[in-house]
C-alpha cells in the first residue's frame, strides 16, 4: 500500500491511497478521515528523548564537561606562559640589544682614543726622527764644508805656487828677463784674492 499526502495551503489535507493489487483510489478529506498524523511524536517517544536527553546531559555536565574544561585551561595556560615567555625573550632581546650598542660606542670611544694616541705617538717620533736626520746633515754638512774649506785652502796654497810659477815663466819668456819673485807672487795673491771674493 502506497500512501501520498498532498498539501495545499488553505485547503484541507487530502489523502490518497494506493492498494497495489488494485487500481481503486480512496480519497479522504480533513483531519478526522486521515488518522493519526505520522509526524507527530507519541507521548512514549517524548519520554523516552527527554530521557535520553537528561542522561546525556548529566553525562557530558558531569564527565565531559569537566575535561573539555581542563584542557581548555591548559591550553589557556600555555598560551599564556607562551606569551610570557615571548614577553620576557623580547625584553631580554631589547636589552641584550642596548647593551650591545652601549658597548659597542664604548669600544668605538677606545679605539678612536687610541688611534689618536697612536697618531700623536707616530707624530712625535716622525719629528725626533726627522729633527734627528736634520741634525745629522746638519753634522755631515758643516763637516763636508770644513774639509772643503781645508782642501781648498792646503790646494790654494799650491794653486799660488803652480800659477806663480807659469806667470813667472810667462813673463820670462814675452820679456826675456826673469820677473822679481816677490812681485809675482804678490800679484798672484792679489788676483786669487780678488778671484775668491768675487
Amino acid at each position: 500500500m502506497i500512501i501520498r499526502v498532498t498539501t495545499w495551503q488553505g485547503n484541507p489535507v487530502q489523502a490518497h491511497v494506493y492498494s497495489g493489487s488494485t487500481s481503486t483510489v480512496t480519497t479522504a478529506t480533513g483531519a478526522s478521515a486521515t488518522g493519526p498524523n505520522p509526524i507527530s511524536p507519541e507521548g512514549k517517544e517524548l519520554v523516552w528523548g527527554a530521557g535520553s536527553f537528561l542522561v546525556f546531559l548529566v553525562i557530558m555536565r558531569i564527565f565531559l564537561f569537566p575535561k573539555l574544561k581542563k584542557g581548555m585551561n591548559a591550553r589557556y595556560n600555555g598560551i599564556q606562559t607562551d606569551h610570557e615567555y615571548a614577553e620576557a625573550t623580547r625584553i631580554s632581546a631589547r636589552t641584550d640589544v642596548s647593551q650591545y650598542e652601549t658597548a659597542l660606542v664604548e669600544i668605538r670611544n677606545q679605539a678612536a682614543i687610541r688611534i689618536d694616541k697612536a697618531r700623536q705617538t707616530l707624530d712625535s717620533e716622525r719629528t725626533a726622527a726627522i729633527a734627528e736626520v736634520n741634525a745629522r746633515i746638519a753634522r755631515q754638512r758643516s763637516i763636508a764644508e770644513s774639509e772643503a774649506t781645508s782642501a781648498r785652502l792646503a790646494i790654494q796654497d799650491q794653486i799660488a805656487s803652480a800659477v806663480a810659477t807659469v806667470a813667472e815663466r810667462t813673463t820670462q819668456i814675452a820679456t826675456g828677463k826673469n820677473p822679481d819673485a816677490s812681485v809675482v807672487q804678490r800679484a798672484v795673491s792679489q788676483a786669487m784674492a780678488s778671484g775668491v771674493n768675487t
